[in-house]
């Protein structure tokens, strides 16, 4: 009978158990997963910024030190116990206050965090990461060295600058803190040069900057001298007809595998606002993806021609306005030069350079963009046909085509653009021999004799 009653004892005994185990392996409260620990950093510290470090953690953090290390010494950086346990917990941790003689070349953040778990012995579960760091504090190399005099709003200017630090991460040369131009390799080790423009739809003008950044994200942003010239906007309004909505508009977002809404005015304002928005994206990509990374030595450039026996018929910089049943339904910039003379002129090119665009391009039609180097390109638009291909390497006076009315155009011509880093730039500018020689090529030969002898 004894047996019996011990037999039962030691079963109940092994199923309370078994049951208090199950508990702690089910329960949320005893569960086993440590914190995660992220921490913003790409291996590099100046001793300035503050770090970013985030605290995960299913049951809540009630716990986290971060330690500064160096081969040296350590100090606690900040040390925190919780009353309420939190799900995630976002850091900003200042850096140490360090004397003049410091002088170590890494360090390490040390990371220690403990959440609410009644794990181990309901002391939780706990975590210990270490990051070592490259300590950089001092600010790149960044001057300018020469750049064109003057600029006019919708017009070009070159830059010829000083890049270097040991960790460079980017560099580039900024307007108004909106658009960017890249930096091309120029002449010597740790030069640059940058073809600019000022947007001809951006009417106040800030600045040009040169901004340098390094791993460490030490930056440098210096100040472009340049005099600012006005431009005198011409405005431009312009009668839609049904007609022209439904044979060329309609016809333009059919070829751009777009839809057409119902909607007569819809129509017009799809093509002309926001198919344009992505066509001149389109210019930007293309343009900035063929630039090459070549160290620039020099810079020879001819005079742009207007289309032989032609008369203009659109300029550069007009606002227009388009009106449909004497309402105002849109506006919009013209971009380039509009030449025409007969049908399926020929159309040259008067400039060497390598094709990168050859197609349909929306409310621009059939197009050809040429590459002239340095951040120059070409835009040749409404062509009929074409005698190029993309890749293809062309001389100057070469024929590429011929003029005609494919995309949003009225009637054949010749739309005529030029694009600094992808972005339409006034070609009257670079139409002009003189023009070209004193504010770009004229440059481009100073700042080779500054850098010869900056490096004496």
């Amino acid at each position: 009978m004894r047996k019996k009653n011990n037999f039962g004892l030691l079963l109940l005994f092994i199923i309370l158990i078994s049951i208090c185990i199950g508990f702690v392996l089910l329960s949320s409260k005893f569960e086993q997963n440590i914190p995660t620990v992220e921490f913003e950093n790409n291996g590099y510290w100046n001793l300035k910024d503050k770090l970013k470090i985030i605290l995960k953690d299913d049951t809540g953090i009630i716990y986290y030190k971060i330690t500064f290390k160096t081969n040296k010494n350590s100090q606690i950086l900040e040390n925190k116990i919780l009353k309420i346990s939190q799900n995630n917990i976002t850091l900003n941790i200042s850096p140490p206050k360090l004397d003049m003689f410091f002088s170590s070349k890494e360090v390490s953040i040390i990371i220690e965090t403990i959440d609410n778990s009644k794990w181990n012995f309901l002391n939780g579960n706990s975590i210990i990461k270490e990051f070592k760091l490259k300590v950089d504090p001092n600010l790149p190399t960044a001057n300018v060295i020469h750049n064109s005099l003057s600029i006019t709003r919708g017009g070009s200017a070159v830059v010829v600058v000083e890049v270097f630090d040991k960790n460079l991460q980017d560099a580039y040369i900024s307007f108004n803190d909106k658009y960017r131009f890249k930096l091309s390799p120029f002449y010597k080790n740790n030069f640059y040069v940058s073809l600019i423009t000022w947007p001809i739809n951006i009417e106040k003008f800030e600045s040009f900057s040169l901004i340098v950044k390094d791993k460490a994200n030490n930056i440098v942003k210096n100040r472009i001298p340049l005099y600012i010239r006005n431009f005198k906007v011409k405005n431009s309004n312009l009668k839609i007809t049904d007609k022209f909505i439904q044979n060329v508009s309609a016809n333009v977002l059919l070829k751009s595998s777009q839809s057409v809404p119902y909607d007569t005015k819809a129509i017009f304002i799809k093509a002309n606002r926001f198919l344009r928005v992505k066509n001149i994206n389109h210019l930007r990509d293309i343009s900035l993806n063929s630039m090459s990374n070549k160290t620039i030595n020099s810079f020879n450039i001819n005079s742009f021609k207007r289309l032989r026996g032609s008369k203009r018929s659109g300029e550069y910089g007009t606002k227009r306005y388009y009106f449909y049943k004497k309402e105002k339904i849109d506006e919009s910039w013209h971009l380039g030069i509009d030449w025409f003379n007969f049908k399926n002129s020929q159309v040259l090119s008067y400039n060497k350079g390598k094709v990168i665009f050859n197609d349909y391009l929306g409310i621009y039609g059939n197009s050809i963009v040429i590459n002239h180097g340095m951040g120059l390109f070409s835009l040749f638009s409404h062509l009929n046909s074409s005698y190029v291909k993309v890749g293809d390497t062309i001389s100057a006076n070469q024929k590429i085509g011929t003029t005609g009315s494919t995309g949003a155009a009225l009637g054949d011509h010749l739309h005529f653009g030029i694009l600094i880093q992808g972005i339409e730039s006034n070609p009257v500018e670079w139409s002009d021999k003189k023009w070209i020689k004193t504010r770009i090529t004229n440059i481009l030969k100073d700042a080779k004799i500054l850098i010869d002898i900056k490096n004496r």
